[in-house]
């Protein structure tokens, strides 16, 4: 089975016991073909996505690396209740997916900030703001903030640009009760998890949550969860000491691809495929935050 996303076509594994029923730029959805399994299999896949096109070729292992980051975060945040289901994974896809309870998603994308950096520090420069909020003047780009930032987003339907919202609007789709609900559990879970990191000496500069409820309306913590796409990790040290934006912001995510594309491509029709050296190079960040995380 195949898939168009932007232009590009990718191959639909045929997984026995298992219909595709959905394919996003990096992720596959397969729902069983018993009809009493409501399980979803969530299969990350090794394509790589900038600029809101998938790009050829893949980041190798890239599908394996960031699920078994994902499995590694759900267990240090256990008592979070979040969408994994218990049974056995197909063995095609063992290393790369993940049984998932069937949730009702949040049109929510709960974006949490505990440093200025990227489209908020692009909007900082502007108007003093991040996300509508206020800061004090001064903050130079990737400067820790006074306390970290819920900042959410609309997640628009297939096609379209994600929207940063406020958190009025948020209330406006989901009600304020889940939206307070959304807010704290965000917050507290970037809290605890920059904290992990910090011991690992890394700094989680930000990140961002997708949550779903069940049949019996509890929240739960889903998809991807604190990953290198999900969330944007540096060296600590290299921020303390380095003296220039790319030393002290290095990432352990595909910056390097979205750099390579910036100097290298002016945004009209098909991306160019990337080389070998950026590909290599992106696959080795993937797995130094592994590492150095001890996931």
């Amino acid at each position: 089975m195949r898939h168009r996303d932007n232009g590009c076509v990718s191959e639909a594994l045929s997984i026995p016991g298992w219909r595709h029923v959905y394919s996003g730029k990096v992720r596959d959805l397969y729902a069983s073909e018993d009809a009493e399994d409501t399980r979803i299999l969530v299969v990350a896949s090794d394509r790589v996505s900038a600029f809101d096109f998938v790009l050829s070729p893949g980041i190798p292992d890239k599908g394996a690396l960031l699920t078994r980051l994902s499995r590694w975060w759900f267990t240090q945040l256990s008592d979070v209740p979040n969408h994994l289901a218990e049974g056995e994974l197909p063995a095609s896809v063992a290393d790369r997916a993940m049984l998932a309870q069937s949730l009702e998603m949040l049109p929510i994308e709960c974006v949490v900030r505990g440093y200025i950096t990227g489209s908020g520090w692009v909007e900082y420069q502007e108007s003093g703001t991040v996300c509508g909020i206020p800061l004090p003047a001064g903050l130079q780009n990737g400067d820790r903030l006074p306390e970290p930032l819920f900042t959410p987003a609309y997640k628009a339907p297939m096609g379209e640009h994600d929207e940063n919202i406020t958190f009025e609007k948020t209330v406006e789709l989901v009600g304020a009760e889940r939206a307070a609900q959304l807010r704290e559990a965000s917050l507290a879970i970037y809290t605890r998890a920059a904290a992990i990191a910090e011991d690992k000496g890394l700094i989680l500069a930000d990140t961002k949550f997708e949550f779903g409820t069940d049949a019996d309306g509890t929240l739960r913590l889903a998809d991807e969860v604190l990953t290198s796409d999900s969330s944007r990790y540096w060296d600590a040290e290299a921020w303390a000491n380095g003296t220039t934006p790319n030393e002290r912001m290095a990432s352990f995510d595909k910056q390097i691809v979205r750099d390579w594309l910036a100097a290298n491509w002016d945004k009209q029709g098909e991306p160019p495929a990337l080389p070998k050296d950026v590909v290599e190079r992106t696959a080795a960040r993937y797995l130094e935050l592994i590492e150095r995380l001890g996931a």
